[in-house]
């Protein structure tokens, strides 16, 4: 019996994520068959088709922890968040100081949940069938983990559950299927976060997890992982998730090159344990993940593995491969690609376990010697990648060509970038020609905006976007244009003055400078708020100059009048008939700082109107009914400039 078993991308990560790798095996006769992976199962289409998404919340219900999901319909963010190597390569997660991007050379990596607490879930859902073909079959996933510790009931906490389903026979495949809480288990390879704070974080470092299918050809396998926060709302838990690229039917080694001096196996990562075996049981050959034959072995010789999971994590198996000298190697370099102004682009393909790679010149690559480098070269050129087996053999070669073309993205200005259109002053800008120039204002397109010249005429944030004729784009950088008009002037309520007694005066606050004119009785005529002393009586008019740091200007007017001492005035009599005059009953406050109350009551003690509740004034009206002629009291309390209290009371009459 010959079963090969696909190799998968060996994990160095750790987290608050899961990350699944799929490892499909084939166990044939003779002869072996090469299975396509289900489409964009490893997310590398850069998004989530094929994957059904869920959101939904948990809660704990007679000692019974239930997580309720609906399908979302796609990836909501913060919940399914999907992270591109190209631009979150060597971000960490805040937590653990993991990569957020799966250290396996993918391109694209997931989140699912979030820090958030909330009694949230969500879910992420794959579904396959085996070939009909296939009766010996079998999968492996890899799974990291971690979670906020609240030390609640098993029932209460945060969790990770993973469910293995043959949805055709609907039959939970147990010993693959598990729950994960931050207490109350073993908790097998848990360690605490080092970022925990008042409450422990305990993270999983990745571990494999076999499915054994035999015997279940033709049938639809669901792949199903929920994350929760706690049910009391606070504590949070939640994953990264990867899938593997390759769905080969070959253990890597399981087939090597004719020219090689040595041959490499390699098991799948994330086991407690390995043992190693020749074909008949009777001879143990090594106990590592990996097992080295130099020189390789007689073709068809045929070794197994076994497979020991964490403790209570999984299902025993064991793997058997038949080596033969058959495998070929292929370079993929990539498409030839364009890097704009050194900008780095990625070349090759995800690396394969057990092979070297090179790449001649080295100059403007990441790393030479990966599979998959970031090119940002500062002249064309073209990359030539080697590849080797492990043992040696099976050289190949593959070209690509980046080419390297530079755009200047400088600008230069005529005139000024914030002024005012009273003024003769404008604002031009200049890029570099190019093939295609094509200005924005804040992100949309201006029409006919396509020269090297272009004028603003209004306020806004303006760029060029600058294009060659190879295919690059690249934006210059943003400009913030001022275009003011003058604000109109406004007189400012008269203030009351008492002499030989400060007052500080407030003019409006939108300019860069502020000039009161004449400085006369002012500590500061240039102050936003300027204190007035003075010891005559004559009142004095200001005028306030406002000008803007765009230059425009704005005149407004104060007038102070002067008064021998500080006094509040209450009419004796109003008329409430709303003929526009004397219609409400307020006082009049002179050398005032702050009123603390102004109140009235009718003849019982009833209070009739406060002033706090109504700025106006009383109208002559209680709960909307207007009251006929007659006498009211009124009492005041307020606070004067000379920062001494004042209380008064008088009457006043209702006149109708």
């Amino acid at each position: 019996m010959v079963k090969f078993l696909t190799h998968i991308k060996t994990f160095q990560a750790y987290s608050w994520r899961l990350v699944l790798c799929y490892l499909f095996l084939n166990l044939l006769p003779e002869k072996s068959f090469t299975q396509s992976c289900p489409p964009n199962i490893d997310f590398e289409r850069g998004n989530f088709n094929g994957w059904t998404c869920f959101i939904g919340n948990v809660v704990a219900s007679g000692g019974q922890n239930i997580i309720n999901l609906t399908a979302s319909g796609g990836p909501i963010p913060n919940q399914h968040d999907l992270f591109d190597a190209a631009t979150s390569s060597g971000e960490l997660d805040y937590y653990g100081g993991f990569p957020v991007i799966c250290p396996n050379g993918s391109g694209y990596s997931i989140k699912l949940g979030n820090n958030q607490g909330g009694a949230g879930a969500e879910g992420i859902s794959y579904e396959f069938t085996i070939p009909a073909n296939r009766n010996t079959y079998s999968l492996i996933y890899h799974y990291a983990v971690v979670f906020q510790d609240p030390r609640h009931q098993e029932y209460q906490q945060p969790r990770l559950e993973l469910e293995i389903t043959n949805l055709t026979d609907n039959e939970v495949i147990e010993c693959s299927s598990f729950t994960f809480i931050p207490n109350g288990s073993s908790l097998p390879g848990f360690f605490p976060s080092p970022n925990s704070d008042t409450i422990t974080v305990w993270c999983k470092d990745w571990s494999a997890v076999s499915i054994n299918l035999n015997g279940k050809a033709g049938k639809t396998i669901q792949l199903l992982f929920k994350t929760a926060d706690c049910t009391f709302v606070r504590h949070f838990g939640y994953a990264y998730i990867d899938v593997n690229t390759e769905c080969s039917d070959e253990f890597v080694g399981a087939t090597y090159c004719p020219d090689d001096t040595a041959v490499n196996v390699i098991a799948p990562f994330g086991y407690q344990n390995y043992t190693w075996y020749n074909n008949t049981f009777t001879q143990t050959i090594g106990n590592n993940q990996q097992i080295r034959f130099s020189p390789p072995p007689a073709i068809g010789t045929t070794i197994a593995v076994e497979l020991i999971p964490f403790a209570g994590y999984g299902c025993v198996d064991t793997l058997y491969a038949k080596l033969i000298d058959t495998l070929t190697l292929k370079a993929y370099a990539g498409v030839d690609v364009i890097a704009c102004n050194q900008n780095a682009v990625k070349l090759g393909e995800n690396p394969k376990l057990g092979v070297n790679y090179s790449w001649s010149p080295p100059t403007g690559l990441s790393n030479p010697f990966i599979s998959n480098p970031r090119a940002g070269p500062t002249t064309s050129t073209a990359y030539v990648l080697t590849v080797r087996n492990s043992g040696g053999g099976c050289l190949n070669r593959d070209t690509v060509f980046v080419t390297a073309p530079f755009i200047d993205t400088s600008y230069t200005l005529s005139g000024k970038t914030e002024y005012c259109v009273t003024s003769n002053d404008s604002t031009i800008l200049y890029v570099q020609p190019a093939y295609k120039i094509q200005w924005y204002r804040n992100n949309s397109a201006i029409a006919g905006a396509t020269t090297t010249r272009f004028k603003a005429t209004q306020s806004g944030n303006y760029y060029a976007l600058i294009s060659t004729i190879e295919g690059c784009n690249l934006a210059t950088k943003l400009i913030q244009v001022i275009i003011e008009s003058p604000r109109q002037g406004i007189n400012y309520p008269v203030q009351y003055a008492v002499i030989n007694l400060p007052l500080q005066l407030e003019a409006r606050g939108f300019g860069a400078t502020t000039i009161w004119r004449p400085s006369v009785y002012l500590d500061d005529p240039g102050a936003v708020k300027p204190i007035y002393l003075s010891s005559s009586l004559l009142d004095q008019l200001y005028s306030v100059d406002i000008t803007t740091r765009a230059g425009c200007l704005t005149v407004d007017t104060q007038l102070v009048k002067p008064i021998k001492e500080i006094k509040i005035y209450v009419p004796t009599g109003f008329t409430p008939n709303k003929d526009g005059l004397n219609d409400y009953l307020k006082p009049i406050l002179l050398g005032i700082k702050e009123l603390n109350y102004f109140r009235v009551y009718n003849r019982w003690g009833q209070l009739v109107y406060d002033m706090k509740l109504d700025k106006r004034g009383w109208n002559g009206t209680i709960r909307g009914i207007a009251q006929p002629t007659g006498s009211f009291v009124w009492i005041a309390q307020a606070l004067g400039l000379d920062n001494k209290t004042y209380n008064l009371k008088g009457t006043t009459t209702l006149i109708r």
